[in-house]
């Protein structure tokens, strides 16, 4: 039984360097179309066999799934969140935003020297300092490192830029075409126990779905959650029973179900729709 789950954000170093930095950019999902954990729902919803699966019936507005014309199905991810003033946000949210910052200063500060290149992974925790000030302080790094580097023997530098922010340097075997190739990333606040982790995330998804939903409730006469597990990535079946104990909540959905992206058809997890009871 594996409880604890360390998550490392690394990249292809690769194919980072090939990628441009809008591929980060925000883009607006089209009118109809699923994002992928509405395509995850939608498969193990077919597989239920109970009925007709819908998406979007009301349009732009809950619910995300309509199965069997009676049964609203709203789908979330499952994600680690942290407090941003009075509310909460994703930690994905983040770090997409520093990946896209590091990547388009990495590339801008021009070509490789003779064939030599270096790898930039950065590793950061929150509080992530202002971009305006970390920005700045990379800067002057980059700079003076590409100034010595021809002087340095090793082939891994360490370097703390901000209090929550360090980087680490790694020179490169094959030739590049920019000086800095942007690497990876690890984000220090994700990770840590699954059921902890999935307990706390899922109190605050599930009050989030409610608030949204509470208007529209009285359009159909059963409601259902489904999260896709980002946190967990599913609950093992030999932790079903461990996981019912402790995962209780108060809420107000006929059915609350986990799923495992990697594959949701398999071992889906049900939450309790009244309290375990205790042995």
């Amino acid at each position: 039984m594996v409880l604890y789950r360390t998550v490392w954000i690394l990249e292809d170093p690769m194919e980072a360097a090939k990628a441009a930095p809008q591929k980060y950019s925000r883009r607006v999902r089209p009118r109809g179309r699923l994002n992928i954990e509405e395509k995850l729902a939608e498969e193990y919803l077919r597989t239920l066999g109970i009925g007709s699966v819908v998406h979007e019936p009301d349009g732009k507005q809950p619910p995300d799934f309509l199965v069997d014309r009676r049964i609203a199905v709203e789908v979330r991810r499952l994600n680690q969140n942290h407090v941003v003033g009075d509310g909460y946000e994703g930690l994905e949210t983040a770090r997409f935003r520093l990946t896209r910052q590091m990547r388009t200063l990495l590339l801008s500060e021009g070509p490789s020297e003779k064939g030599i290149s270096w790898f930039v992974c950065h590793n950061f925790e929150r509080p992530i300092p202002e971009w305006k000030e970390l920005r700045l302080a990379l800067s002057n790094y980059l700079r003076r490192f590409r100034e010595v580097h021809t002087s340095l023997t090793a082939d891994v530098i360490h370097a703390t830029i901000s209090h929550g922010f360090e980087i680490e340097l790694r020179r490169a075997g094959n030739r590049h075409s920019t000086f800095f190739v942007p690497g990876g990333s690890i984000d220090e606040n994700s990770g840590g126990w699954a059921l902890q982790e999935t307990q706390k995330n899922l109190r605050i998804c599930i009050e989030e779905k409610s608030r949204k939903t509470a208007p529209l409730r009285n359009r159909y006469p059963e409601w259902w959650l489904i999260f896709i597990d980002r946190v967990g990535f599913g609950v093992d079946p030999c932790d079903h029973e461990l996981f019912r104990r402790h995962l209780q909540f108060d809420h107000d959905w006929n059915k609350i179900i986990i799923l495992n992206p990697q594959n949701p058809c398999h071992a889906p997890f049900e939450l309790e729709t009244s309290p375990y009871p205790e042995q």
